[in-house]
């Protein structure tokens, strides 16, 4: 189960008993912020997206949205996210679930600058009905995720 793997992942981290396990869906944002129970920013989203070497993981605050030109100078492409079958076989966690941790080697993690606005963040654990609360630097350290600036904010 993915979820059992994102807590052995975050037990080197002393991480995994952050893990949450919820009776109801988390798999959008709003769900997932529901389930938690504090606003929507503070879920962080992992976006998956199409690399020439790869995957690449986008993990941004709930309310901030892809900036398609920040995205291309940053990346050097165009972004094109994964479908969901493309997600599962690349990140090895289903949309919902999808998680900046416990990846297949060569997945490449970028934090966006929108989550440093919070001293805590909810990212999912691996499942639909999941989530971890973490600081930013936490959940760097965990990642070994670059900070990348990409997203922009709702005005």
């Amino acid at each position: 189960m993915s979820v059992q793997r994102v807590r052995e992942f975050l037990k080197a981290y002393g991480l995994d008993d952050r893990v949450r396990e919820f009776d109801v869906s988390s798999a959008t944002v709003e769900l997932a912020a529901q389930a938690v129970g504090v606003e929507a920013a503070r879920i962080a989203k992992t976006l998956s997206f199409h690399l020439e070497s790869g995957c690449l993981l986008v993990v941004a605050a709930g309310d901030a949205r892809i900036d398609n030109r920040k995205f291309k100078e940053a990346f050097h492409t165009k972004a094109k996210m994964l479908s969901a079958d493309e997600a599962l076989a690349m990140t090895g966690h289903a949309v919902g679930g999808v998680c900046p941790f416990a990846l297949p080697e060569g997945v490449r993690v970028c934090l966006d600058e929108s989550l440093r606005r919070f001293d805590a963040i909810y990212p999912a654990a691996g499942s639909a009905n999941s989530a971890v609360k973490l600081t930013c630097e936490e959940l760097q350290r965990s990642t070994g995720g670059e900070w990348v600036d990409v997203c922009k904010l709702p005005e």
